[in-house]
């Protein structure tokens, strides 16, 4: 499964996130506000789409409107240095 992590800047939320899951899946990561935003071409590689944030759901669908209404999008709080919330969010991407 590929996994695409965004937040806003692609600095440190989204990184970690990569960095954290990248043994179980394929993953990559993205910013919506940096010098290289979200490309059409990334959200499309996806099979899911994790969010840091709902505001940030909102600007994908915004942004791409044809590709967020056909991909698997869920809007997801991801809390660093929590064991609970990487745990959670391993099974639900595994149960897709």
């Amino acid at each position: 499964m590929k996994v695409l992590f965004i937040c806003n800047q692609n600095q440190n939320r989204s990184k970690t996130a990569e960095e954290l899951f990248k043994n179980k899946f394929k993953t990559k990561s993205a910013g919506l506000y940096n010098e290289k935003p979200v490309t059409e071409k990334q959200i499309s590689w996806a099979d899911v789409i994790v969010v840091m944030d709902d505001s940030q759901r909102s600007e994908i669908a915004k942004r791409f409107p044809k590709l967020y209404m056909q991909s698997g999008y869920f809007p997801w709080i991801f809390r660093m240095f929590t064991g609970t919330t990487s745990q959670s969010l391993s099974i639900r991407l595994s149960q897709r």
